[in-house]
């Protein structure tokens, strides 16, 4: 690999590295989680496709990292699960209620709604809640600006799909905001 092209490849993955730390971070719900996800794709990509041309590297990264969050997902769903079996009923009296970690809904007053920053923190808090597939299509196609056929390469479906979950995410997201008015 020649400096130029080493070059080039650095500042994609540098200028790539805060939005997946995002993306990562949205599937993860934990920071830490998020860095080494990130750090692990960027690793994986480089081994495997440094050499390919730079007009493919984007969908690529973004597949490699779906695949590590997927990966991620799967491990810590069967972590769990050896948990509950571990240490018995997790319905046990003085176990924590799991809905009381979550956030109450309407916790917020009407004029904090009105600012901006309010609308992005309700898109913020919604992300995570899209199903993967919708999640991934509205975070490639929008944030990250990639068209169709490349979201379809980096999620590892059709052009079709990628429309349909975009559709369905962007329901959803606009939903969210809808409860604002």
């Amino acid at each position: 690999m020649n400096d130029e092209h080493r070059q080039r490849l650095d500042r994609f993955l540098a200028d790539t590295e805060r939005r997946a730390l995002v993306m990562a971070e949205l599937s993860t719900h934990n920071r830490d989680e998020a860095l080494d996800l990130v750090q692990d794709a960027m690793l994986a990509f480089v081994r495997r496709y440094a050499d390919k041309p730079q007009a493919q590297w984007a969908p690529l990264f973004y597949r490699v990292l779906q695949n590590k969050t997927r990966d991620w997902g799967r491990r810590t769903q069967l972590r769990r699960r050896w948990r509950v079996w571990l240490q018995g009923d997790s319905e046990a009296p003085d176990a924590p209620d799991p809905l009381q970690a979550l956030p109450d809904p309407t916790g917020r007053r009407p004029e904090e709604l009105i600012d901006g920053d309010a609308a992005i923190d309700v898109l913020l808090a919604t992300l995570p809640t899209l199903p993967e597939r919708q999640r991934q299509a509205v975070l490639l196609r929008i944030w990250e600006g990639l068209d169709v056929a490349q979201t379809a390469t980096a999620m590892g479906c059709s052009p079709g799909s990628v429309k349909t979950h975009l559709s369905r995410g962007l329901r959803r997201l606009r939903e969210s905001l809808e409860t604002m008015r």
